[in-house]
């Protein structure tokens, strides 16, 4: 009976202290998984903070990049714009086909010295400026074919001016005007 009671006695000291440990592992396991917990959100929000940041940065330091870039399209457009690049390109006593070759070799040389430029403007922005660069080309052979062969280069300008006359809107204007709208939304 010595033993019975010995074992009971135990129990009733080792019982309640198990469950008290039980309890206490609970409490602290708890605690540390809410510690836990918060330590995760707090360090989450730390890092999207730190993300947002770098972004901002990151876009601070590319705006200027940008626009330049818009500011290098819209200086090309108006290189290539008719009244600029007659002037510069049309030489006296020049042939039409040779002025013809001349302007489209002008453009495309401007249009390669730019192409870095797609870069830093958007899809729509650069499809604008292409689109600009073919319509300008299309507008100069289309004169050609109405002059001519044997026309003078006085008489091919002649042309290029009334079929720009004809339109509503020149298209490097258009590309330009885009450029200008969409600069201006980075700006602010």
């Amino acid at each position: 009976m010595d033993t019975t009671k010995s074992v009971t006695d135990v129990l009733l000291y080792f019982v309640p202290a198990l469950l008290v440990m039980m309890g206490m592992y609970l409490v602290i396991k708890r605690t540390l998984d809410s510690h836990t917990l918060t330590l995760r959100k707090f360090l989450e929000k730390d890092m999207h903070m730190k993300s947002a940041e770098d972004k901002s940065i990151k876009q601070r330091e590319s705006l200027p990049l940008k626009l330049q870039s818009y500011e290098r399209l819209v200086l090309f457009l108006e290189r290539i714009a008719p009244n600029s690049i007659l002037v510069r390109v049309h030489r006296g006593g020049m042939a039409a086909s040779q002025l013809q070759s001349d302007l489209v070799a002008t453009i495309r040389a401007e249009f390669e010295h730019n192409l870095s430029q797609q870069i830093y403007v958007s899809e729509q922005a650069w499809d604008e400026v292409k689109t600009a660069k073919e319509d300008m080309i299309r507008i100069i052979n289309n004169a050609f074919s109405h002059v001519g062969n044997n026309a003078s280069g006085i008489q091919m300008s002649s042309q290029i001016f009334e079929q720009i006359l004809k339109m509503e809107m020149l298209p490097t204007q258009k590309a330009i005007d885009y450029l200008k709208s969409e600069a201006k939304k980075l700006i602010g």
